[in-house]
């Protein structure tokens, strides 16, 4: 077989995944604006599936106490999410007048409905049992979602990468319910004001984790305000509750304690 560019990524199957469902009155051509809907969101879900590749390898980099890795990793993470940022300018030239062309053509389908992106949110340590029932039970979405809600977190990871490092970590810490969101420990927080004093290549890891927080607060915030100015407070396609839903999950720390040792520094 002689194996071409087109072949390799396979860019004819690829490019026959776009098919828009809408058709404009008194045509058959598609409404103009959903190629593009369809493009951001499918690009979407190749990020959410780097991002999963890119957050395990970090993890495994935290557990075996890999600094240099797990900068690089944490590196690239970052930088594929100010283009997930980025992409939000390309689907905000698209006015309310038409997304509403197409968007009766939708049906029950929802982002809230991205198995991928609430992978991602279960590894970051944004764990919620109701997401679950977003998927339906027995289907393989469900399945990597409930795979994901009993795995530890970034924040469990970081956790152990301290401890593997010499630093006193609280064992209740180490061994808690990953599938608690991450919550603020004292005593943990006065280990990481000795590391960030004391202990550059630890710092260093530390401030990234912080960017990387930073980085997906950022990303939901200008996700918010994409679709406020879209559909305003209208109910969500599929049912879900749109913005204001999407209000809430704003300003929720990944890494509480490294936030919270800011004051005392």
């Amino acid at each position: 077989m002689n194996l071409t560019y087109g072949s390799y990524l396979k860019i004819p199957e690829l490019l026959a995944l776009q098919q828009p469902l809408s058709r404009h009155p008194g045509t058959d051509a598609p409404e103009h604006d959903e190629m593009l809907f369809i493009i951001i969101h499918q690009v979407y879900e190749l990020w959410f599936k780097q991002q999963l590749h890119e957050g395990d390898h970090l993890a495994s980099a935290l557990v075996r106490g890999d600094a240099v890795q797990a900068s690089g990793t944490l590196k690239r993470m970052l930088t594929i999410l100010k283009t997930m940022v980025q992409q939000i300018d390309v689907l905000e030239t698209m006015t309310p007048v038409e997304f509403l062309s197409f968007r009766s053509f939708l049906a029950n389908s929802s982002g809230f409905q991205s198995a991928q992106f609430r992978e991602f949110e279960f590894l970051l340590g944004n764990k919620h049992a109701r997401v679950l029932s977003y998927n339906p039970e027995g289907s393989p979405e469900r399945a990597a979602i409930e795979a994901r809600w009993t795995r530890p977190t970034l924040y469990d990871a970081f956790a152990r990468f301290l401890a593997r490092h010499g630093h006193p970590v609280p064992r209740e810490l180490i061994e808690r319910d990953v599938t608690e969101p991450p919550q603020e420990w004292p005593e943990f927080q006065n280990a990481l004001l000795e590391v960030y004093r004391k202990h550059p290549i630890e710092r260093q890891v530390c401030e990234l984790l912080v960017d990387l927080d930073e980085g997906v607060q950022e990303w939901r915030y200008r996700h918010v305000k994409m679709v406020e100015r879209t559909i305003g407070f209208k109910q969500g396609t599929g049912g879900s509750p749109g913005a204001a839903y999407l209000r809430t999950t704003l300003f929720a720390p990944l890494f509480p304690d490294l936030w919270a040792i800011r004051t005392r520094l």
